[in-house]
């Protein structure tokens, strides 16, 4: 009986980090708006390790369509600069000798439906993980040595979880596609 609710636990920890990953995969997906968390994904080099961006910096948005990086230390704006160009995420970072200033471009239309598809492969990304943690847990539930109606009940146990991550996880696009297509 132990064994199976480890097993009900182990994938239902597992379903809830693959929502988790997918929520911050979301996040570099802009929706035109500047926010902070666009910088995320850039590491430059810190005195020998690999640093992000938030911990040498501070990152602020003036407003909707700009973000501004300000260096604790002054002489690391070239390294910050090159490091949001290598972070290839489609900005043209300027900098004023003080801070980094980046702005953000109205999305167009086209880019907002190719934005959209891109999350749509995150979702799909997403529930195909769901489901190989299902099948994972079935797959573990089968092996164990208990009667058949607890298999049985295990198994519905572990479908539900299915379906109430797969319900979230769609939530969370039709969230995340509202946002990309207001404009």
């Amino acid at each position: 009986m132990e064994e199976i609710e480890f097993i009900i636990e182990a994938c239902e920890e597992s379903m809830d980090s693959s929502i988790k990953y997918l929520e911050k995969a979301l996040l570099n997906i802009r929706a035109g708006k500047a926010s902070p968390s666009m910088l995320a994904s850039v590491k430059l080099d810190y005195y020998g390790s690999l640093t992000s961006l938030s911990q040498i910096s501070n990152i602020n948005t003036p407003d909707a369509q700009t973000i501004s990086v300000q260096p604790w230390e002054k002489d690391k704006l070239l390294d910050i600069e090159k490091a949001i160009m290598v972070a290839n995420l489609g900005f043209n970072p300027m900098n004023n000798g003080e801070s980094i200033i980046i702005t953000i471009p109205p999305l167009t239309e086209e880019r907002r439906r190719e934005l959209v598809k891109i999350a749509k492969t995150e979702i799909e990304d997403a529930k195909i993980s769901i489901r190989n943690s299902r099948k994972e847990a079935n797959n573990e539930i089968k092996k164990s040595e208990v009667s058949l109606d607890q298999k049985s009940l295990s198994e519905k146990s572990i479908q539900d979880l299915t379906d109430k991550s797969i319900s979230k996880i769609d939530q969370i696009y039709l969230i995340k596609e509202k946002e990309i297509l207001s404009v």
